[in-house]
């Protein structure tokens, strides 16, 4: 309950920090982050997320991307790259809609699309370990093993306990053994 509390109350209070604020807001976070506690490191990602997910100036687009994410959720898939496209167009600075595009664009198969707005999601978020994240899980779909692995690596300096990458990262070294054999 504490913890959804803590989280209601972030979100509530992004609405109104200036850049300056979010940014410091987003650096403080990172490095509770890299501490490693397992403990808080969940809250610490979700606050985060709750961030880049909340626009930093403009409530509306925040709901584009709110509909854009709903849209997934029903599997209206090409919708959603639609509502994305509309969010990125009205700012094309905001980290998070391209990344959730770059998302949509993995789950219809659209690889290099999706490595291309993962590309400007990291050019805006060097941070942001969710796209590394994907960027990993695109290159083991384009048979980029070395690069997949380096993502995942990237993604766990960032974010030292998330699961999925010493996951992932020990599943592409089993690929590249089976492909040297």
């Amino acid at each position: 309950m504490k913890q959804i509390l803590s989280i209601i109350i972030l979100f509530l209070s992004t609405t109104t920090l200036s850049a300056n604020d979010r940014n410091a807001e987003l650096d403080k976070l990172f490095l509770e982050l890299k501490k490693n506690n397992s403990s808080l490191s969940s809250s610490v990602a979700q606050q985060i997320w709750m961030l880049w997910s909340t626009h930093p100036s403009d409530q509306k687009l925040t709901s584009i991307l709110d509909e854009g994410s709903r849209l997934i959720q029903d599997q209206q898939l090409n919708r959603a790259i639609d509502v994305f496209t509309e969010a990125i167009e009205l700012d094309p600075t905001w980290a998070e809609a391209w990344n959730k595009r770059a998302t949509v664009f993995y789950m219809v198969g659209e690889f290099q699309k999706s490595q291309n707005d993962i590309d400007k999601v990291l050019e805006l978020e060097e941070r942001h370990f969710g796209a590394l994240a994907g960027q990993g899980m695109v290159n083991i779909q384009l048979k980029n093993y070395d690069k997949a692995k380096r993502s995942y690596q990237k993604a766990q300096e960032i974010y030292p306990a998330m699961k999925s990458s010493k996951v992932m990262i020990e599943q592409i070294e089993e690929l590249i053994k089976r492909q040297s054999i």
